[in-house]
């Protein structure tokens, strides 16, 4: 954290990153990523978790662009990609997506219905070969956040997203698309693990440890590119809003953006 307030320029800088990125979304959508100079990092391994043919999880952030990720659906068509998207919480968006790129919005797995339904769809992609994509870095009413340190102070994560891992076991891989300015992202690929196994005996220490995780990378990449961060609303304050100990995925738990 910076330890003192911003200054106008790095507001206005902020705030103009963000709107770059959301005018980009709607290029990318249109047309692709052939105007986008795009660099790309950790694709050896989700090739070669590609290639397995059993499906991939990626998990991503409000950190940067996830729509940059469409450019793997241009690169890879043989691939398919299914995010999981709330389209009651953005219909402006979902329109949008729908009227733009009518092929990627019939693969949108929407959040907001039930978590079975939603554990299913996904299971479903994974059999398929798909990669599956979320966000796990804001919680939504109702669903279990664990506390772990984020930029110097405890911070509120989902722990749905690693409850899904868990049941789907597959290989899990972090995704971050970072904006450089112009015409330029950088789209990362980490792995986490070729599966996810939360011991029902240890599943408030495997949850924290896995949340750390993330969380921790994340902070590496917005101080990389701070003006990159688009949780814009006072992201350490949010309230537990469920008790601490999750139920299975599927069951009460929800995800998306």
């Amino acid at each position: 954290m910076l330890g003192r307030e911003p200054s106008r320029w790095e507001v206005f800088r902020h705030l103009w990153c963000f709107a770059a990125i959301t005018l980009d979304r709607v290029y990318l959508l249109a047309c692709g990523d052939h105007t986008f100079v795009i660099e790309t990092e950790g694709l050896e391994v989700l090739d070669t978790h590609i290639r397995a043919g059993k499906g991939v999880l990626l998990i991503g952030s409000h950190l940067g662009s996830f729509e940059a990720l469409r450019a793997l659906s241009t690169r890879r068509p043989d691939v398919s990609l299914r995010v999981v998207l709330d389209k009651q919480k953005t219909p402006a968006m979902t329109v949008l997506l729908e009227a733009l790129a009518p092929e990627i919005g019939a693969g949108v797995i929407d959040a907001s219905k039930d978590g079975a339904s939603i554990t299913l769809a996904m299971a479903e992609a994974c059999r398929s070969g798909s990669l599956v994509a979320l966000l796990a870095d804001r919680g939504r009413e109702h669903e279990t956040l664990h506390h772990v340190p984020f930029l110097g102070r405890p911070a509120p994560f989902p722990v749905g997203p690693w409850l899904l891992a868990h049941t789907l076991q597959v290989p899990v891989m972090l995704c971050f698309g970072l904006y450089q300015g112009g015409n330029r992202y950088r789209l990362v690929f980490e792995p986490v693990a070729e599966r996810i196994v939360i011991p029902r005996a240890e599943r408030a220490v495997a949850l924290d440890a896995l949340i750390a995780h993330y969380a921790t990378r994340l902070e590496h990449y917005a101080r990389l590119a701070p003006t990159n961060w688009f949780n814009f609303y006072d992201f350490w304050q949010q309230d537990l809003r469920a008790p601490a100990d999750a139920g299975p995925a599927g069951v009460g738990q929800r995800v998306g953006a």
